[in-house]
């Protein structure tokens, strides 16, 4: 099959077209045109009304009055319309349709005006001298120079212009027998060739620039969007959060009401460990979608990190609108997410905090609605929680307890309690867990839950590791061989290299067999980061420790995690032992966790053990290893070694 070759006549007529018209389907550069036109037409107008009564005054003598003064008092009326019509853009710059009927007017005015300009200054060449006649010859010039150089911005109009300037030079080179004439018209149509040559140069520069111009503003306009717009969920970031509290912070000036909310999705580390960071982004930009689409006119909804996202309400604020926000936000998130590998169910915490009754501020306001946070995950996982007077009180406790933390005399003031580890039905007792212990002098005992969460919190937590490290091992010192010592790390105790490397240094410098100390980890601890949390427990593994696994079964992903970490023992939380004794369901959960570990041949500690039948339903389910207040509560260090003389077995007399 031959295709058709369009005929170079066709050709021709869409090139001469396209030159001629205006880029309507362009708006950038039709404003351009029309803001640059504005101030420049009306000066070629100017210009030209001068040009022809300077000329009319020099033929007026000489030239009949009509043609000498009825051409410029005509043009002088004529281009009183356009005049105005160009300044009136200048200051009020008219709508797309308008700018190109605008230019599209003036392309057709332009070679019109010219022709009858140059015809009526060739007819007054017949009158005056040699001297009239050069200024004929220069008006002309002039006039024509002016229109083309005031609209290098409009193409058409430049080429008409030029165009119906050269027919009437080239028609006064083949008329004239006066050879001046004929070197004049031949020099004007060089100069317009030129001129032309250096409008199309003008021309295609000037559209390279709006190009350029319209790309940097897309770039921008894209900029904008990536710092503004989280671009995996498509909802506003942390910056544009942040920028809308402000705003209207500043709109409401302390009068008003609006809710201002943290939400944190529960399980989300335990799914991106467990299927990858791709189904993590997944679930994430699910979650975006899902807020998208519970938001209204006055719910502004933006992710603020990781899993974190926040809400800006505004609203008739009371307590049954401020629950029902947190309903919806928590009833949206629970719904099953389907990912590749099939479908997962999270939950989602939610704290919020009402303004002004919270803070005044936006730090404030944030730092309220991340305590309730806090205090949901804590207490109310799954559901949202409201700051409240209970919760800034908390807070001030907080806030004197760092205090007395950054002040204390960890040497002094810490110490430690053991509670005996025990073995199979005779209760031998193979080890003991310490658990820190802080008396201050200001505020009095401490619970140990308050006060490590503030030296996690307030980085802490390393000094007082290392401080309660050497504590448990002199302890460990004084007791026999075979009884060892578990001690509790957090995740700053595994989030660097150099903490690692102090807690080996306490071990090497203690002398005590490695194989006698277990450090215990929670999951929380190892979803913090999972990659360093491995390289760590593998470096204190091959340092010759133990390793378990706390608070067992309480989790999202403990089973993961038995794969991924080296592992030696699990605890099992006390919440499965409860209802041991009356639950099949609970029985059969623990049966079966006893022989996963007895196949991967890891050891399983019973914990929370409060009654002898408790104890014995654990050892017909296969327990072995226990720990409860059935066997002893958690005492300081001296009664620790009493309680290990008293089970030391009595040698027989000879």
């Amino acid at each position: 099959m031959k295709l058709r070759r369009e005929p170079s006549n066709v050709a021709w007529r869409s090139a001469a077209i396209d030159l001629l018209r205006v880029d309507d389907d362009n708006p950038e550069l039709v404003r351009a045109q029309v803001e640059v036109l504005s101030r420049q037409l009306p000066l070629l107008l100017f210009i030209c009304l001068i040009n022809s009564w300077a000329l009319a005054w020099t033929h007026y003598s000489v030239a009949p009055g009509l043609l000498a003064i009825g051409y410029p008092a005509l043009i002088t009326l004529g281009y009183c319309v356009p005049a105005w019509t160009w300044i009136g853009a200048s200051y009020r710059p008219p709508a797309h349709d308008e700018a190109c009927k605008l230019l599209q007017h003036a392309v057709v005015q332009a070679p019109i005006a010219t022709s009858i300009s140059i015809a009526w200054a060739l007819s007054l060449l017949r009158y005056g001298d040699s001297y009239a006649q050069g200024h004929v010859i220069f008006t002309i010039g002039i006039t024509v120079t002016s229109c083309i150089f005031c609209q290098l911005h409009l193409r058409p109009a430049v080429l008409l212009v030029a165009f119906t300037t050269a027919v009437a030079f080239l028609g006064l080179a083949l008329t004239t027998d006066r050879p001046v004439f004929v070197v004049i018209s031949l020099s004007m149509l060089l100069a317009l060739a030129a001129m032309v040559y250096i409008a199309l140069i003008f021309w295609r520069d000037f559209t390279t620039k709006i190009e350029f111009q319209k790309e940097l503003a897309a770039s921008q306009r894209e900029n904008l969007l990536l710092a503004n717009i989280d671009m995996l969920t498509q909802l506003p970031n942390r910056r544009q959060f942040f920028a809308k509290l402000q705003d209207l912070l500043r709109l409401l000036g302390g009068g008003g009401s609006f809710v201002i909310g943290a939400i944190d999705l529960d399980g989300f580390k335990a799914v991106n460990d467990l299927y990858g960071h791709v189904a993590g982004d997944r679930l994430l930009a699910e979650a975006g979608r899902r807020l998208m689409k519970i938001s209204d006119v006055g719910t502004f909804f933006a992710r603020l990190g990781g899993d974190e996202f926040g809400v800006i309400a505004q609203m008739d604020v009371n307590d049954e609108n401020v629950r029902s926000l947190g309903s919806r936000i928590c009833e949206a998130l629970q719904a099953p997410f389907e990912l590749q590998d099939g479908g997962v169910t999270i939950s989602s915490s939610v704290g919020l905090a009402i303004y002004p009754k919270a803070g005044l501020t936006e730090e404030r306001l944030f730092e309220c609605a991340d305590y309730a946070l806090y205090h949901a995950k804590r207490r109310n996982r799954g559901r949202a929680v409201v700051f409240s007077l209970e919760h800034e009180g908390e807070i001030r406790e907080a806030a004197i307890l760092e205090l007395c933390l950054r002040e204390a005399d960890f040497d002094k003031e810490m110490s430690l309690h053991f509670q005996p580890i025990v073995e199979g039905p005779g209760e031998r007792v193979i080890a003991f867990e310490a658990l820190a212990r802080w008396r201050s002098p200001k505020v009095g005992p401490v619970a140990p839950d308050v006060f490590i969460r503030i030296a996690e919190r307030s980085e802490m937590m390393s000094r007082l590791t290392q401080t309660l490290l050497r504590k448990a091992l002199a302890s460990v010192s004084q007791w026999p061989e075979h009884i060892g010592v578990t001690f509790n790390l957090s995740a700053r105790d595994l989030a660097s290299g150099e903490s690692v490397a102090n807690i080996i240094a306490i071990l090497a410098a203690s002398g005590i067999s490695p194989g006698r100390i277990d450090f215990e980890v929670t999951e929380t601890a190892l979803m913090q980061d999972v990659s360093q949390a491995r390289d760590a427990l593998q470096e204190l593994k091959a340092f010759g420790v133990g390793i378990a696994l706390d608070d067992f079964g309480t989790g999202y992903s403990s089973l993961g995690y038995i794969r991924q970490f080296p592992i030696d023992r699990i605890k099992i939380d006390r919440s499965f032992i409860k209802d041991v004794e009356a639950d099949p369901s609970c029985r059969a959960i623990l049966k079966s966790v006893v022989d996963l570990c007895k196949n991967l041949q890891i050891t399983c500690v019973v914990e929370g053990v409060e009654t002898s039948s408790q104890w014995e339903a654990l050892i017909e389910l296969g327990c072995t290893t226990f720990q409860g207040y059935f066997f002893g509560k958690p005492m300081p260090a001296d009664e620790a070694a009493r309680f290990i003389d008293a089970r030391q077995p009595v040698a027989e007399p000879l």
